[in-house]
């Protein structure tokens, strides 16, 4: 009795085990390029997002970074670069008048800007989405 329970439970489990269809990181198609950036929010130079829901354009990754502030302790960097058209720089995302929306302006593809998934094709890839740690004084964007 004991074997059987074993197997049962052994194929439960393979039977509910979560399938990865998330594009994998490697695969993307907005090259990898080493990001290693200091940010301090509270300086006047950024105070753009020293509210939440602020937002600005910074230099860096390959053509440029949005920085939006997501909550109090919380921020996301996104590049730029389209993942619809990654190889033309004229292709560069753009924040819409809502102020929540990165529409590419060439391909009008759209995405989030609070994580970087597609809202509207023809892109099939979010943009990438960069690290950042904030420690009330010192934001870091890496990758």
């Amino acid at each position: 009795m004991k074997k059987y329970f074993l197997i049962l439970l052994v194929l439960v489990g393979f039977a509910c085990k979560k399938k990865n269809n998330t594009q994998s990181q490697a695969d993307h198609p907005v090259p990898y390029v080493p990001v290693s950036l200091n940010i301090y929010p509270n300086n006047p130079l950024y105070f753009k997002v020293q509210v939440v829901g602020g937002w600005m354009y910074i230099d860096g990754g390959i053509n440029g970074i949005v920085i939006y502030r997501k909550s109090e302790q919380e921020f996301v960097a996104v590049e730029r670069t389209s993942s619809q058209l990654p190889n033309n720089a004229a292709a560069r995302v753009v924040v819409m008048a809502d102020n929540f929306t990165l529409r590419d302006t060439i391909s009008d593809s759209r995405w989030r800007m609070f994580d970087g998934t597609v809202t509207q094709g023809p892109a099939t890839w979010p943009l990438r989405v960069y690290g950042t740690s904030f420690d009330g004084n010192l934001l870091k964007i890496v990758n």
